[in-house]
């Protein structure tokens, strides 16, 4: 199988140095890193083979929460993907709960469609449910149900399409890093609800305790769920418990950004100054304007949402076909003020222009 990964952050930080000796060593690799990620792509680095379409599937779409803007920018991609070939479809809101998510998997069984998509939420929590829709033949696909892409045979999950998180949040922390010249001083939100989210946030910080001169002020566990309501107050709570050093925020999606830029613009804070806020996941439509605007955001690592939402529809065609998944992992991207005019794809989000969509339809041998 061709490895489609552009580039391995993994092996890249495994031997950036630690003492501060040779920080500028690590500092220019770094940079070769971000500068890599923020490429345009142009190219298709995806599968070009697989089974042809099966016709007159029905799959329901189950997303973890549809308040989330990722999760609905892969499900407006699987729907557009699903009205391509003529499927049949529905979506259900698990509304951010284990409980509403479980009560939503059952409901969905219950329809006995050929697939279910698990959108974004953490099927640990259901292991019983999705046992019984595969003894009932439910072929399961999955969009985000945990940190790595590839195959979950513990949960009966034929394929997980993502990013590497562990890719999408090292980026994220080495712009800081890049951006600061090597004295990063961050805090860092995450939701660990998510396992995928845990991990980022962990991933972050690895990254950033790599070098010398960076510093992790805290680790913030708040939910996304609720970031209306707690991010507000918290904005101004850390900037009087850190004053100017509170030069970085990092966050594993760009909703903890939503509801910042008030409370900085009343401290004073100026939109295209610091703290310099760094999404990790997953290049909202607030997030492009907040960051082709200089308004509270200076950048975010999406995910080709739409792009996802193809490869979900490709990947299910494949798991009822009785193949193997493609193993496409999407490499990773940054966007930043400097090459936002070339990454807005239709709604302001990221969505390359590398006729993902004429790609898979050849595949799948529909017009």
């Amino acid at each position: 199988m061709r490895n489609h990964r552009v580039i391995t952050l993994a092996a890249l930080l495994a031997v950036l140095p630690l003492s501060p000796a040779r920080a500028a060593d690590s500092l220019d690799e770094a940079r070769r890193v971000v500068e890599a990620a923020t490429r345009q792509k142009t190219v298709w680095d995806g599968p070009t083979s697989g089974p042809r379409l099966l016709p007159g599937k029905s799959v329901i779409f189950l997303a973890g929460d549809m308040k989330n803007g990722g999760i609905l920018g892969v499900l407006d991609g699987f729907k557009e993907a699903v009205e391509a070939v003529g499927w049949k479809m529905d979506a259900l809101d698990g509304a951010g709960s284990v409980k509403d998510q479980l009560g939503s998997l059952n409901q969905a069984i219950a329809k006995k469609p050929d697939a279910i998509i698990i959108g974004g939420w953490n099927p640990n929590v259901a292991r019983i449910p999705l046992k019984k829709a595969r003894d009932e033949g439910i072929q399961l696909v999955a969009w985000h149900a945990m940190p790595n892409p590839g195959p979950l045979p513990e949960y009966d999950v034929f394929y997980n399409v993502t990013t590497d998180s562990n890719d999408v949040a090292s980026v994220a922390a080495l712009y800081a890093v890049v951006k600061s010249g090597g004295a990063a001083k961050a805090v860092i939100f995450t939701d660990s609800l998510y396992q995928i989210a845990l991990d980022k946030a962990n991933a972050m910080r690895r990254t950033l305790e790599r070098f010398p001169g960076c510093e992790v002020l805290e680790f913030i566990d708040t939910p996304i769920s609720d970031t209306a309501n707690r991010m507000p107050s918290m904005t101004f709570t850390l900037l009087q418990k850190y004053g100017d050093n509170l030069r970085y925020g990092l966050a594993i999606n760009d909703i903890y950004f939503d509801f910042m830029a008030a409370s900085l613009k009343t401290a004073g804070r100026k939109g295209d100054g610091e703290p310099y806020n760094i999404s990790a996941g997953d290049g909202s439509i607030t997030a492009y304007q907040r960051i082709r605007r200089g308004d509270y955001q200076a950048a975010t690592v999406p995910e080709p949402l739409n792009l996802h939402g193809w490869q979900l529809l490709d990947e299910t065609n494949r798991a009822l076909a009785g193949e193997k998944p493609s193993g496409y992992v999407t490499p990773v991207h940054l966007v930043t003020p400097e090459n936002i005019a070339f990454d807005g794809g239709p709604g302001n989000m990221y969505d390359p222009q590398n006729n993902y969509k004429l790609e898979y339809k050849k595949i799948w041998g529909v017009k």
